[in-house]
């Protein structure tokens, strides 16, 4: 319990100076929050060849709804809700395939107001505009590009993604793995200006 406070005041505090604009702050975060999100999708998630793909698109949630964190309550919640969100999308995206159950998840409430509370929008991007983002995967190179914009942002399986495409399964799911690395990276970086062909 000790143990959860100390990291719950630590990532609050890198959160909160993050939100600040301190960069080194935020990359102290995301490394910090890295095992507490492998061990939790690894307890929930049965897939070991999904798990770190889960775990990219969390970071990316968080990310993208970073300034809905209040400094005030606890942080690890928070970061749980955002967990458990992407869990069930997951598990959504997947419910066609009984080999890819999801375990449940208990609800977690994280803030008293309902407006800290709200689903991240695309105009909640710690850019200030949706075109940010979007700018951001323009910079992938074009095969990482393509994967995610078929399996993430229109959300394809990867077997419909891989017949639009004509990639194999296994390669768009490589690409996927790869682009949202680089989103994270280049998102914690605020790096928007390379474009790599």
């Amino acid at each position: 319990m000790g143990v959860m406070a100390e990291f719950n005041d630590e990532w609050r505090d890198l959160m909160r100076r993050a939100q600040n604009g301190d960069r080194a702050a935020y990359g102290q975060l995301l490394e910090g929050v890295l095992p507490w999100l492998r061990r939790y999708v690894g307890r929930r998630w049965s897939r070991p060849d999904g798990q770190e793909d889960l775990v990219q698109e969390i970071l990316i949630s968080l990310h993208r709804a970073r300034r809905t964190y209040d400094p005030a309550r606890p942080f690890e919640p928070w970061l749980a809700a955002i967990a458990r969100h992407r869990l069930l999308d997951a598990g959504r995206r997947h419910r066609r395939d009984p080999t890819d159950p999801v375990a449940e998840v208990p609800e977690t409430e994280t803030f008293s107001i309902s407006q800290a509370n709200r689903e991240a929008r695309e105009e909640d991007s710690p850019y200030g505009d949706p075109g940010k983002l979007r700018q951001v995967i323009a910079t992938l190179p074009r095969r990482q590009r393509q994967a995610i914009e078929l399996v993430k942002i229109r959300e394809m399986t990867f077997a419909e993604a891989s017949r639009a495409s004509g990639v194999s399964i296994s390669a768009l799911k490589v690409a996927v793995h790869r682009g949202i690395k680089t989103l994270r990276l280049r998102l914690s970086a605020g790096d928007v200006s390379e474009r790599e062909q």
